[in-house]
């Protein structure tokens, strides 16, 4: 068999699409590659031949595809006391069904949104695709949002019907009710009603309401939709002002899901991975739902507090096939290694030593492609690597994937070691996630891989050293910014090349690298242009007690730079005062107490505050000119964090103007200090 939606191209073995099922629905006509308008179709970015040529489908017509092939597959699992519950493929696109003829009972209308404001479950899966199939435009909303922050989202989506996990996030929604002029439902799908109001619903009598819709009625809905059609909001954090409400068609959606698996080689009906990171995010919902739909893939859920400890013990039930993880995740598994590992000693710590260096060198092989084994690694891989990724939950995953601000150096060796590499993914809302993905036969440390096959890049205005601001064109464009033209017309230039803000250059091999974003070049009082984020990995990596770092200097003589100890943050997110265990450890090995950051500042521990200096001296040995050295630092009594306002509220992937750099009132805080 030829390729999944084609007949001709790269001769993959991935299950097509049946003909019957390819030519029921046509594009809409369009000559324009973008809209801000919710009802506007847009010209689709196909290519002559190969991977960017295939037939555009829409998103149920991918769905029925693998409801033909896998319909008795299991699609979604989730957990109840204590025991796994199951939909098959048949009875998650049932649900679907179910769950869109009830938002055409409720009065969706065409092009409104649906917007969903809760932790990933099979509910948040089956509302975003049902409120697909009846015409509307399914939009996550950040269940950290407050509620003037879903105020904004609801109202600008002009959601009809709004989908909340609990009494929590309902109680947001009713303080700001009175200014949604759209809305006409609510459903709360986790727990009972607290009270009663009128047009609240529970998700039992939701999924009961559209028992007198036609199949025959929504099948002309879904039907009347074209894969170049707007189906998917996904609204950026808006650190730089209002969230963006990035549109996605059916075929951005549909050919990125194929592009992507395809290029990973996904097999189908086999593989099986967690969801809990948020929703609403694209990194998440491309991943979670739509590759995964696409390769019959079983989507386990996590529990709520999966990011505050019970990750590990899902992934050791489920047993994952890939697993993406944002770089904090990755952090926290490697400090938790760290501190365990602190305390072996003797001939065990002897073994497991030798066995990181074993596999370092053979990760370091496979990515360069050598063909060469260390000798050692079967013993090393038995006496360590097996029993690690069984403790992780991992010993059965192929591809662990890390997306997000760049992940440090340390981190990616650490798993190395272990013979785990982390297979760095880059992209954006509005490339619907993924452009440039490394992965298993094609990967360099840093490096976040090459973009995905039918996708190019160009480097604009680049300079002598290949530096260049990165730009995107493919079918994985987004269509626009809702009700933003002005916007629109600042990310996609007149060619359709979709610009991300983000400098990066190529390797001899065609190996993508970040190098820093256009708007964070620090220019200094004598005139050099510095990009900032290079020497602060540098610096987080020299000193890994560190775990942020932010480096000032635009129109100054000279560099400085702000840093935050690694600490312990609860549940809400917040950074504590409580020093993380990496950093304990670290201060009782160089005969420091401390167990906090404010002990830490207050006494200006000599000990700490030597160890950073002496990793920036190493960091300003590297550098190409005095003006590119760090003259002055400081520590900072609180690390960044979302809840405080420093940092965005997108954990993986980078959208347009959201650099994800703390903000003015770091500024301000340096200037206190």
């Amino acid at each position: 068999m030829s390729c999944s939606f084609c007949d001709s191209c790269c001769g993959s073995t991935v299950e097509p699409i049946p003909i019957y099922r390819q030519h029921r629905v046509s594009l809409k006509p369009s000559e324009a590659i973008w809209s801000t308008e919710r009802d506007k179709p847009v010209k689709l970015r196909l290519a002559e031949s190969g991977p960017g040529a295939e037939t555009p489908i829409t998103i149920h017509q991918m769905f029925e595809a693998t409801v033909d092939f896998h319909g008795d597959k299991p699609a979604l699992r989730w957990k109840e006391e204590g025991k796994w519950n199951t939909l098959t493929y048949k009875e998650y696109h049932f649900q679907c069904r179910t769950a869109a003829k009830g938002f055409l009972k409720l009065g969706l209308e065409r092009y409104h949104g649906v917007g969903i404001l809760g932790f990933n479950s099979p509910e948040w899966f089956i509302a975003d695709i049902g409120c697909i199939m009846a015409g509307g435009l399914a939009t996550g909303i950040y269940t950290t949002n407050s509620p003037e922050a879903c105020q904004y989202v609801a109202h600008n989506c002009e959601a009809n019907v709004l989908i909340v996990e609990n009494q929590k996030q309902l109680i947001k929604i009713l303080q700001v009710k009175h200014q949604l002029p759209h809305l006409k439902a609510i459903v709360q799908y986790k727990d009972e009603l607290e009270k009663t109001l009128p047009n609240l619903y529970t998700w039992k009598e939701f999924m009961k309401l559209g028992e007198g819709v036609s199949d025959e009625e929504l099948d002309a809905v879904i039907k009347s939709q074209s894969p170049n059609e707007c189906c998917t909001l996904i609204y950026t954090s808006g650190t730089t002002g209002n969230p963006k409400g990035v549109m996605l068609s059916h075929d951005n959606i549909t050919w990125i899901s194929n592009a992507v698996g395809t290029m990973t080689n996904l097999k189908m009906g086999e593989e099986e991975l967690v969801s809990y990171l948020p929703l609403s995010h694209v990194a998440a919902q491309v991943n979670d739902m739509w590759i995964s739909m696409r390769f019959a893939a079983t989507t386990s859920f996590a529990q709520p507090d999966a990011l505050k400890g019970s990750l590990g013990e899902t992934l050791r039930e489920v047993r994952p096939t890939s697993f993406l993880g944002v770089p904090r995740v990755w952090e926290k598994m490697q400090e938790r290694m760290k501190e365990v590992g602190s305390k072996t000693t003797g001939l065990r710590k002897q073994v497991a030593d030798w066995a990181k260096t074993v596999g370092l060198q053979a990760t370091q092989n496979e990515m360069n492609r050598t063909g060469v084994v260390p000798w050692g690694f079967g013993l090393a891989n038995g006496l360590v690597f097996k029993k690690v990724r069984l403790a992780l939950g991992l010993d059965r995953c192929q591809a662990c994937y890390t997306g997000a601000a760049p992940i440090s150096k340390d981190t990616l060796e650490y798993f190395m070691s272990l013979h785990i590499p982390l297979y760095e993914v880059y992209g954006m809302s509005e490339s619907t996630g993924p452009h440039a993905i490394s992965w298993q036969e094609s990967f360099r440390i840093t490096s976040c891989g090459k973009e995905v096959t039918g996708c190019k890049t160009k480097l604009d205005n680049a300079d002598a050293d290949g530096n260049g601001e990165i730009c995107f064109y493919g079918r994985h464009v987004f269509m626009g910014y809702l009700n933003m033209p002005e916007k629109t017309k600042e990310a996609v230039d007149d060619d359709g090349w979709l610009h991300s803000g983000d400098l990066g250059k190529h390797d001899k091999n065609g190996f993508l690298f970040i190098t820093g974003r256009i708007k964070e070049i620090i220019i200094t009082a004598g005139g050099e242009n510095i990009p900032p984020v290079p020497i602060e990995d540098q610096v987080k990596e020299e000193v890994p007690i560190i775990s942020n770092a932010m480096l000032i200097g635009d129109k100054k003589k000279f560099l400085s730079m702000l840093v935050t100890l690694k600490c312990v943050v609860n549940d809400a997110g917040e950074p504590t005062d409580e020093l993380s265990p990496l950093v304990v450890e670290f201060c009782r090995q160089h005969g420091v107490s401390a167990t906090k950051v404010s002990e830490i500042v207050s006494n200006k521990e000599p000990a700490v505050y030597k160890a950073i200096q002496e990793g920036i001296g190493r960091v300003n040995a590297k550098s190409t000119s005095n003006a590119q050295k760090i003259q002055k630092w400081t520590i900072l009594p609180r690390d960044f964090s979302i809840p405080g306002g420093e940092l965005g509220g997108v954990l993986g992937f980078k959208t347009i103007n959201n650099d994800h750099r703390p903000q003015q009132r770091i500024q301000l805080s340096y200037q206190q200090s």
